[in-house]
């Protein structure tokens, strides 16, 4: 299974932990219009999305999560369908845990 979809792999380092989720958020890229995407693996520091259209490594995106202001983040790695965004701030802990509670969504079945 591939790390970014599945359990870290051994030599897999994050920032944070991570929640598994599969919701629907905002992406924009910088300069872009606005899109519909799936949103998984969420931590307070970044999170994975499908593509709509091909990101590139290094590009910047906003990320609008239901009930939160837009996150600025970073394409971190891609993989085609999905790319791994950093968030350039990390969502303060408390945020972080309101949107979980928030969010209607679960794991990806």
């Amino acid at each position: 299974m591939d790390d970014r979809g599945g359990d870290p792999g051994p030599t897999e380092r994050r920032a944070s932990p991570r929640v598994l989720v599969l919701c629907e958020v905002t992406l924009r890229r910088d300069g872009g219009n606005n899109y519909r995407v799936n949103a998984y693996n969420l931590s307070a520091t970044g999170c994975k999305v499908e593509m709509v259209e091909r990101l590139r490594l290094g590009e910047g995106v906003w990320i609008k999560f239901e009930g939160i202001e837009p996150q600025h983040a970073t394409v971190f790695w891609v993989e085609p369908p999905a790319a791994g965004l950093q968030f350039d701030r990390p969502m303060h802990p408390a945020v972080f845990d309101s949107l979980i509670r928030r969010l209607s969504c679960g794991p990806p079945g």
